[in-house]
Protein backbone atom coordinates (compact mmCIF):
# COMPACT_ATOMS: atom_id res chain seq x y z
CA UNK A 1 0.00 0.00 0.00
CA UNK A 2 2.70 2.31 0.70
CA UNK A 3 4.38 1.59 -2.41
CA UNK A 4 1.34 1.92 -4.56
CA UNK A 5 -0.12 5.19 -3.35
CA UNK A 6 2.68 7.52 -4.52
CA UNK A 7 2.63 5.91 -8.19
CA UNK A 8 -1.48 6.24 -7.96
CA UNK A 9 -0.95 9.91 -7.24
CA UNK A 10 2.05 10.60 -9.96
CA UNK A 11 -0.55 8.82 -13.07
CA UNK A 12 -3.31 11.16 -10.88
CA UNK A 13 -0.98 14.10 -11.95
CA UNK A 14 0.57 13.09 -14.39
CA UNK A 15 -3.34 12.74 -15.99
CA UNK A 16 -3.84 16.33 -14.55
CA UNK A 17 -1.44 17.71 -16.46
CA UNK A 18 -1.76 16.19 -20.25
CA UNK A 19 -5.89 17.20 -19.67
CA UNK A 20 -4.12 20.71 -19.23
CA UNK A 21 -2.34 20.52 -22.27
CA UNK A 22 -4.71 18.96 -24.43
CA UNK A 23 -7.74 21.84 -23.14
CA UNK A 24 -5.49 24.76 -22.42
CA UNK A 25 -3.47 23.96 -25.71
CA UNK A 26 -5.80 24.80 -28.41
CA UNK A 27 -6.76 27.42 -26.05
CA UNK A 28 -3.65 29.16 -26.24
CA UNK A 29 -3.07 28.36 -30.06
CA UNK A 30 -5.99 30.66 -31.17
CA UNK A 31 -3.90 33.24 -29.89
CA UNK A 32 -0.99 32.13 -31.23
CA UNK A 33 -2.81 32.03 -34.80
CA UNK A 34 -4.56 34.92 -34.25
CA UNK A 35 -1.79 37.04 -36.25
CA UNK A 36 -3.12 34.87 -39.21
CA UNK A 37 -6.52 35.94 -38.92
CA UNK A 38 -6.30 39.55 -39.48
CA UNK A 39 -10.62 40.30 -39.61
CA UNK A 40 -12.66 41.41 -36.57
CA UNK A 41 -15.26 38.88 -37.94
CA UNK A 42 -12.82 35.62 -37.72
CA UNK A 43 -11.23 36.85 -34.11
CA UNK A 44 -15.10 37.02 -32.81
CA UNK A 45 -15.63 33.52 -33.87
CA UNK A 46 -12.12 32.16 -32.80
CA UNK A 47 -12.52 33.73 -29.32
CA UNK A 48 -16.31 32.43 -28.98
CA UNK A 49 -15.46 29.61 -30.26
CA UNK A 50 -13.80 28.61 -26.09
CA UNK A 51 -15.45 31.44 -24.55
CA UNK A 52 -17.51 28.92 -22.18
CA UNK A 53 -15.13 26.61 -21.78
CA UNK A 54 -11.96 28.32 -21.30
CA UNK A 55 -11.89 28.92 -17.38
CA UNK A 56 -12.45 25.47 -16.81
CA UNK A 57 -9.53 24.41 -18.89
CA UNK A 58 -6.92 25.84 -16.42
CA UNK A 59 -8.71 23.39 -13.42
CA UNK A 60 -5.88 21.04 -14.66
CA UNK A 61 -3.24 23.36 -13.95
CA UNK A 62 -4.25 24.51 -10.79
CA UNK A 63 -4.53 20.78 -9.96
CA UNK A 64 -1.67 19.78 -11.13
CA UNK A 65 0.81 22.27 -9.37
CA UNK A 66 -1.55 22.08 -5.94
CA UNK A 67 -1.29 18.35 -5.93
CA UNK A 68 2.40 18.31 -6.71
CA UNK A 69 2.73 20.36 -3.51
CA UNK A 70 0.83 18.71 -1.57
CA UNK A 71 1.60 14.84 -2.16
CA UNK A 72 5.42 15.43 -4.02
CA UNK A 73 6.43 17.62 -1.48
CA UNK A 74 10.45 17.11 -2.38
CA UNK A 75 9.49 17.65 -6.20
CA UNK A 76 7.66 20.85 -5.25
CA UNK A 77 10.41 22.03 -3.34
CA UNK A 78 13.14 21.49 -5.62
CA UNK A 79 11.60 22.30 -9.53
CA UNK A 80 10.16 25.72 -8.73
CA UNK A 81 13.25 26.59 -7.34
CA UNK A 82 14.81 25.66 -10.50
CA UNK A 83 12.14 27.07 -12.74
CA UNK A 84 11.31 30.04 -10.84
CA UNK A 85 11.29 32.68 -13.66
CA UNK A 86 10.14 30.75 -16.29
CA UNK A 87 6.75 29.51 -13.93
CA UNK A 88 6.45 32.77 -12.95
CA UNK A 89 6.43 34.73 -16.15
CA UNK A 90 4.25 32.03 -17.91
CA UNK A 91 1.49 32.61 -14.68
CA UNK A 92 2.03 36.30 -15.36
CA UNK A 93 1.16 35.88 -19.08
CA UNK A 94 -1.59 33.79 -18.21
CA UNK A 95 -3.30 36.49 -15.84
CA UNK A 96 -2.65 39.24 -18.40
CA UNK A 97 -4.37 36.90 -21.19
CA UNK A 98 -7.15 36.44 -19.30
CA UNK A 99 -7.40 40.11 -18.81
CA UNK A 100 -7.46 40.66 -22.76
CA UNK A 101 -9.95 37.93 -23.52
CA UNK A 102 -12.56 39.49 -21.42
CA UNK A 103 -11.78 43.16 -22.13
CA UNK A 104 -11.92 42.60 -25.90
CA UNK A 105 -15.13 41.93 -25.23
CA UNK A 106 -16.01 45.45 -23.45
CA UNK A 107 -13.92 47.62 -26.04
CA UNK A 108 -15.94 50.50 -27.82
CA UNK A 109 -13.46 51.48 -30.69
CA UNK A 110 -11.95 48.69 -33.09
CA UNK A 111 -7.97 50.50 -31.87
CA UNK A 112 -8.74 49.43 -28.52
CA UNK A 113 -9.86 45.82 -29.26
CA UNK A 114 -6.96 45.23 -31.70
CA UNK A 115 -4.99 46.12 -28.77
CA UNK A 116 -6.93 44.20 -26.76
CA UNK A 117 -6.39 41.20 -29.58
CA UNK A 118 -2.78 41.60 -29.59
CA UNK A 119 -2.72 41.54 -25.65
CA UNK A 120 -4.36 38.23 -25.82
CA UNK A 121 -2.09 36.80 -28.63
CA UNK A 122 0.81 38.24 -27.23
CA UNK A 123 0.26 36.63 -23.52
CA UNK A 124 -0.18 32.82 -24.95
CA UNK A 125 2.94 33.22 -27.20
CA UNK A 126 4.34 33.76 -23.70
CA UNK A 127 2.52 31.46 -21.48
CA UNK A 128 3.01 28.44 -24.17
CA UNK A 129 7.11 29.45 -24.93
CA UNK A 130 7.63 28.98 -20.74
CA UNK A 131 6.15 26.16 -20.38
CA UNK A 132 7.51 24.47 -23.09
CA UNK A 133 10.88 26.05 -21.57
CA UNK A 134 10.35 24.31 -18.19
CA UNK A 135 9.69 21.26 -19.42
CA UNK A 136 12.79 21.33 -21.23
CA UNK A 137 14.62 22.47 -18.46
CA UNK A 138 13.08 19.54 -16.15
CA UNK A 139 13.63 16.98 -18.96
CA UNK A 140 17.52 17.97 -19.13
CA UNK A 141 17.67 17.42 -15.12
CA UNK A 142 17.67 19.48 -12.36
CA UNK A 143 20.82 19.73 -9.50
CA UNK A 144 19.76 18.34 -6.27
CA UNK A 145 21.91 18.56 -3.14
CA UNK A 146 21.20 17.49 0.33
CA UNK A 147 17.37 17.42 -0.77
CA UNK A 148 17.59 21.09 -2.22
CA UNK A 149 18.15 22.74 -5.41
CA UNK A 150 21.76 23.13 -6.28
CA UNK A 151 21.53 24.89 -9.64
CA UNK A 152 22.21 28.35 -10.87
CA UNK A 153 19.49 30.92 -11.38
CA UNK A 154 20.10 30.78 -15.46
CA UNK A 155 19.92 26.61 -15.44
CA UNK A 156 16.79 26.39 -16.81
CA UNK A 157 17.91 28.39 -20.08
CA UNK A 158 19.22 25.98 -22.94
CA UNK A 159 19.25 25.37 -26.16
CA UNK A 160 17.49 22.36 -25.76
CA UNK A 161 14.75 24.71 -23.56
CA UNK A 162 14.80 26.70 -26.14
CA UNK A 163 13.80 24.02 -28.89
CA UNK A 164 10.90 22.67 -26.47
CA UNK A 165 9.72 26.06 -25.82
CA UNK A 166 9.62 26.94 -30.03
CA UNK A 167 8.40 23.02 -30.33
CA UNK A 168 5.74 23.85 -27.64
CA UNK A 169 4.58 27.12 -29.88
CA UNK A 170 4.09 25.10 -32.89
CA UNK A 171 2.05 22.31 -31.27
CA UNK A 172 -0.03 24.52 -29.75
CA UNK A 173 -0.65 26.59 -33.26
CA UNK A 174 -1.89 23.27 -34.63
CA UNK A 175 -4.40 22.01 -32.03
CA UNK A 176 -5.84 25.63 -32.47
CA UNK A 177 -5.70 25.22 -35.62
CA UNK A 178 -7.43 21.69 -36.10
CA UNK A 179 -9.91 22.76 -33.48
CA UNK A 180 -10.57 25.55 -35.64
CA UNK A 181 -11.30 23.38 -38.59
CA UNK A 182 -13.82 21.37 -35.86
CA UNK A 183 -15.40 24.27 -34.43
CA UNK A 184 -15.74 26.66 -37.76
CA UNK A 185 -16.94 26.37 -41.48
CA UNK A 186 -16.44 28.36 -44.60
CA UNK A 187 -13.13 30.81 -45.49
CA UNK A 188 -12.13 30.17 -41.68
CA UNK A 189 -12.10 26.63 -41.47
CA UNK A 190 -10.38 26.77 -44.77
CA UNK A 191 -7.74 29.17 -43.57
CA UNK A 192 -7.53 26.93 -40.60
CA UNK A 193 -6.64 23.36 -42.97
CA UNK A 194 -4.21 25.40 -44.42
CA UNK A 195 -2.25 26.50 -41.60
CA UNK A 196 -2.87 23.14 -39.98
CA UNK A 197 -1.21 21.52 -43.04
CA UNK A 198 2.00 23.44 -42.70
CA UNK A 199 2.11 23.11 -38.83
CA UNK A 200 1.26 19.57 -38.94
CA UNK A 201 4.83 18.98 -40.70
CA UNK A 202 6.36 21.43 -38.49
CA UNK A 203 5.35 19.72 -35.66
CA UNK A 204 6.24 16.22 -36.70
CA UNK A 205 9.68 17.79 -37.62
CA UNK A 206 9.97 19.19 -33.36
CA UNK A 207 8.69 15.73 -31.80
CA UNK A 208 11.56 13.62 -34.39
CA UNK A 209 13.89 16.19 -33.64
CA UNK A 210 13.26 16.41 -29.26
CA UNK A 211 12.95 12.62 -30.04
CA UNK A 212 16.38 12.31 -31.65
CA UNK A 213 18.32 14.57 -28.73
CA UNK A 214 16.74 12.99 -25.95
CA UNK A 215 18.23 9.64 -25.45
CA UNK A 216 21.43 11.63 -25.26
CA UNK A 217 20.68 14.66 -22.67
CA UNK A 218 21.02 11.50 -19.93
CA UNK A 219 22.32 7.60 -19.85
CA UNK A 220 19.41 6.27 -18.62
CA UNK A 221 17.25 7.80 -21.20
CA UNK A 222 19.22 5.86 -23.82
CA UNK A 223 19.22 3.01 -21.69
CA UNK A 224 15.18 3.13 -21.20
CA UNK A 225 15.09 3.60 -25.08
CA UNK A 226 17.73 1.57 -26.56
CA UNK A 227 17.76 -1.49 -24.23
CA UNK A 228 16.12 -5.00 -23.61
CA UNK A 229 13.17 -4.80 -22.52
CA UNK A 230 12.52 -0.53 -22.60
CA UNK A 231 12.96 -0.92 -26.44
CA UNK A 232 9.73 -3.23 -26.78
CA UNK A 233 7.46 -1.10 -24.60
CA UNK A 234 9.08 2.06 -26.61
CA UNK A 235 8.66 0.83 -29.89
CA UNK A 236 5.11 1.28 -30.50
CA UNK A 237 5.34 4.65 -29.79
CA UNK A 238 7.19 6.30 -32.97
CA UNK A 239 5.46 3.75 -35.07
CA UNK A 240 1.92 5.08 -33.72
CA UNK A 241 2.68 8.87 -34.59
CA UNK A 242 3.22 7.57 -37.75
CA UNK A 243 0.00 5.97 -38.39
CA UNK A 244 -1.63 9.36 -36.71
CA UNK A 245 0.35 10.95 -39.27
CA UNK A 246 -1.13 9.69 -42.42
CA UNK A 247 -4.64 9.56 -40.67
CA UNK A 248 -3.86 13.25 -39.94
CA UNK A 249 -2.74 14.29 -43.64
CA UNK A 250 -5.85 12.07 -45.27
CA UNK A 251 -8.42 14.41 -43.10
CA UNK A 252 -6.91 17.68 -43.15
CA UNK A 253 -6.87 18.35 -47.28
CA UNK A 254 -9.86 20.18 -48.30
CA UNK A 255 -12.23 19.05 -51.23
CA UNK A 256 -14.55 19.85 -52.93
CA UNK A 257 -16.13 16.79 -53.92
CA UNK A 258 -16.25 15.70 -50.10
CA UNK A 259 -17.61 18.89 -49.29
CA UNK A 260 -20.78 18.38 -51.53
CA UNK A 261 -21.12 14.84 -50.56
CA UNK A 262 -21.21 15.09 -47.33
CA UNK A 263 -24.65 15.87 -45.54
CA UNK A 264 -26.00 19.31 -44.66
CA UNK A 265 -26.08 19.90 -41.11
CA UNK A 266 -28.07 23.31 -40.41
CA UNK A 267 -28.03 23.37 -37.01
CA UNK A 268 -23.88 22.80 -37.33
CA UNK A 269 -24.45 20.80 -34.09
CA UNK A 270 -23.46 17.17 -35.57
CA UNK A 271 -20.47 15.96 -35.30
CA UNK A 272 -18.47 15.24 -39.08
CA UNK A 273 -15.23 12.91 -39.24
CA UNK A 274 -13.74 15.02 -41.83
CA UNK A 275 -13.62 18.00 -39.12
CA UNK A 276 -13.59 16.28 -36.04
CA UNK A 277 -10.66 14.06 -37.44
CA UNK A 278 -7.37 16.56 -37.39
CA UNK A 279 -7.58 17.60 -34.14
CA UNK A 280 -8.21 14.11 -32.62
CA UNK A 281 -4.96 12.89 -34.64
CA UNK A 282 -3.32 15.73 -33.10
CA UNK A 283 -4.13 15.00 -29.65
CA UNK A 284 -2.89 11.14 -30.30
CA UNK A 285 0.67 13.17 -31.41
CA UNK A 286 0.48 14.55 -27.71
CA UNK A 287 -0.33 11.65 -26.08
CA UNK A 288 2.27 9.66 -28.03
CA UNK A 289 4.96 12.54 -26.91
CA UNK A 290 3.61 12.32 -23.21
CA UNK A 291 3.72 8.71 -23.03
CA UNK A 292 7.46 8.89 -24.54
CA UNK A 293 8.18 11.14 -22.10
CA UNK A 294 7.14 8.95 -19.38
CA UNK A 295 9.18 6.33 -20.96
CA UNK A 296 12.41 8.23 -20.53
CA UNK A 297 11.62 9.73 -17.19
CA UNK A 298 10.26 6.79 -15.02
CA UNK A 299 10.81 5.76 -12.37
CA UNK A 300 12.36 9.66 -11.51
CA UNK A 301 9.84 12.70 -10.84
CA UNK A 302 12.66 15.15 -11.03
CA UNK A 303 15.62 13.92 -12.84
CA UNK A 304 18.09 12.65 -12.65
CA UNK A 305 18.11 11.32 -9.33
CA UNK A 306 14.70 11.90 -7.37
CA UNK A 307 12.49 9.19 -7.85
CA UNK A 308 8.21 9.43 -7.35
CA UNK A 309 8.78 7.55 -3.34
CA UNK A 310 11.58 9.56 -2.81
CA UNK A 311 9.90 13.18 -3.37
CA UNK A 312 6.78 11.37 -1.91
CA UNK A 313 4.50 12.83 1.53
CA UNK A 314 3.79 9.91 4.07
CA UNK A 315 1.45 7.65 3.71
CA UNK A 316 -1.12 9.55 5.68
CA UNK A 317 -1.02 12.24 3.33
CA UNK A 318 -1.58 11.03 0.24
CA UNK A 319 -4.76 8.60 1.55
CA UNK A 320 -6.60 12.07 3.03
CA UNK A 321 -5.73 13.72 0.14
CA UNK A 322 -6.59 10.69 -2.09
CA UNK A 323 -10.41 10.57 -0.44
CA UNK A 324 -10.75 14.05 -1.33
CA UNK A 325 -9.48 13.52 -5.04
CA UNK A 326 -12.13 10.24 -5.70
CA UNK A 327 -14.23 13.27 -4.78
CA UNK A 328 -13.69 15.99 -6.79
CA UNK A 329 -12.10 14.43 -9.91
CA UNK A 330 -15.27 13.07 -11.10
CA UNK A 331 -17.20 15.73 -10.31
CA UNK A 332 -15.05 18.16 -12.65
CA UNK A 333 -14.69 15.50 -15.21
CA UNK A 334 -18.53 15.75 -15.39
CA UNK A 335 -19.10 19.11 -15.55
CA UNK A 336 -16.74 19.80 -17.82
CA UNK A 337 -17.80 17.43 -20.05
CA UNK A 338 -21.49 18.60 -19.90
CA UNK A 339 -20.07 21.80 -21.04
CA UNK A 340 -18.65 20.84 -23.80
CA UNK A 341 -21.50 18.86 -24.67
CA UNK A 342 -23.74 21.59 -24.49
CA UNK A 343 -21.48 24.06 -27.00
CA UNK A 344 -21.51 21.87 -28.90
CA UNK A 345 -21.26 22.30 -32.75
CA UNK A 346 -20.21 24.74 -35.23
CA UNK A 347 -19.47 28.63 -34.28
CA UNK A 348 -20.80 30.94 -37.19
CA UNK A 349 -19.98 34.54 -37.54
CA UNK A 350 -21.99 36.97 -35.41
CA UNK A 351 -22.92 34.17 -33.06
CA UNK A 352 -21.34 33.88 -29.15
CA UNK A 353 -22.15 32.65 -25.82
CA UNK A 354 -21.00 36.08 -24.46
Amino acid sequence: MEDALPLVWAMIIAAAVFLYVCMDGFDLGLGILFPWFQEKEERDVMVNSVAPVWDGNETWLVMGGAGLYGVFPLAYATIFPALYMPLVVMLLALIFRGVSFEMRFKAETAWGQLWWDRSFSWGSYVATFCQGIALGALVQGIRVENRSYAGGWWDWLTPFSLLTGVALLIGYGLLGACWMIWRSEGAIAAKARRLARVLGVATLACIGLVSLIMPFLQPAFFERWFSFPGIVAASPVPLLVLLLAWLFFRAVPETEAWEAAAPHDPSGRGFRWRDGAPFLCVLGWFFLAYTGLGISLWPNIVPPSISIWDAAASTASLTFLLVGAAVLIPIILCYTAYTYWLFRGKVRIGEGYH
